[in-house]
């Protein structure tokens, strides 16, 4: 998380300074060039932590004109100068000012003050739990029937397509019959019932012709990933052969999702083990016989194959699962 501090006085920007040293970012006072208005803008739409080290009502009236969903809303923390409280104002949960309440709270001892009712009651909030875990809810608007239950005190039950270390929370308990479960842990699409919970463990493979638009890139992307039931969201990154590191429509969209771009050798791909699509257009032109399915592969770090070689209109594409290795933690 991208962390931005903004202060009102000398001892605010002080605070701000040695939380910026404890946990990374940037602090500045406000004043002169930096305006409340100016910050917030710029740092709320970067998708980032934004905290302000004054009172709880200057940051609600700044970020107000911005928000727009609480799984599109950076993390938003108020504390006070004095560094007595830390109060998330916005996403809780699934933006992770929780966490980063709590994380302020043990560099400057401050209380975090949590009023998501299922921190204020102590019980498992497992929206928070899914960002822990690395994981995205593609339907977060489902969030609020599996919280209701546990809040009402019933037994919720969690479907898994990996083992989760440890032992579940009270109010939650594991299931292997994925058509009655609660909640979800896949990477495709469970269906209507349960909470959908998605690692963020897709890795894409792509290869395309040289000046290929991002439009087109972006259609076989979505086609690929909505025939196969799997979330953008769920992708980590995007994975291609050396020489088309700076590929114009490759970078656009990369830039576009936030996805980081990560390219290996001929060579590379060339080593990597299994059995993949041949072409030998593509062994005559780049050096191996298939670029998309090795790079997934490879980016996965040698995990399966989900989503086999597409080709059409000069654009490649394949998608592997990388390992993903839950537990039940959701906190320090």
């Amino acid at each position: 998380m991208r962390l931005y501090y903004l202060a009102f006085s000398a001892r605010g920007l002080a605070l701000a300074e040695t939380l910026a040293r404890a946990l990374g970012g940037e602090a500045v006072r406000c004043g002169g060039p930096v305006t409340l208005a100016g910050w917030t803008a710029e740092h709320f739409a970067s998708g980032a932590g934004l905290v302000y080290v004054g009172a709880c009502g200057i940051a609600v009236r700044a970020v107000a004109p911005h928000l727009v969903h609480k799984a599109e809303d950076p993390a938003v923390v108020a504390v006070d100068e004095q560094g007595h409280f830390a109060v998330p104002l916005v996403s809780g949960h699934l933006g992770g000012a929780n966490a980063l309440a709590r994380s302020i709270a043990k560099v400057c001892g401050a209380v975090p003050v949590l009023t998501t009712a299922t921190d204020a009651g102590g019980l498992f909030p497992v929206d928070d739990w899914a960002r822990a875990q690395g994981c995205v809810i593609p339907r977060p608007e489902t969030i609020k029937h599996f919280s209701a239950a546990i809040l009402a005190g019933k037994t919720c039950r969690i479907y898994s397509d990996w083992p989760i270390a440890g032992a579940p929370p009270a109010g939650v308990e594991r299931t292997e019959d994925k058509s009655a479960c609660d909640a979800a842990v896949t990477l495709t699409d469970p269906g209507p019932g349960p909470l959908w919970i998605a690692p963020r463990a897709a890795v894409l493979g792509m290869g395309c012709r040289r000046g290929v638009p991002v439009q087109r890139l972006e259609q076989a992307v979505q086609q690929a990933l909505a025939a196969a039931g799997i979330p953008a969201q769920a992708v980590a990154m995007v994975c291609t052969i050396d020489l088309k590191a700076r590929e114009p429509g490759l970078l656009d969209l990369c830039r576009a999702h936030g996805w980081p771009l990560r390219t290996f050798s001929a060579q590379q791909l060339e080593q990597v083990e299994g059995t993949f699509t041949p072409s030998a257009f593509v062994a005559r032109t780049v050096g191996v016989d298939n670029v998309c399915e090795r790079a997934a592969v490879l980016g996965a770090e040698g995990g399966p194959l989900q989503i086999p070689k597409q080709a059409g209109d000069g654009v490649t594409l394949a998608l592997a699962a990388k390992a993903f290795e839950p537990d039940w933690k959701w906190m320090e």
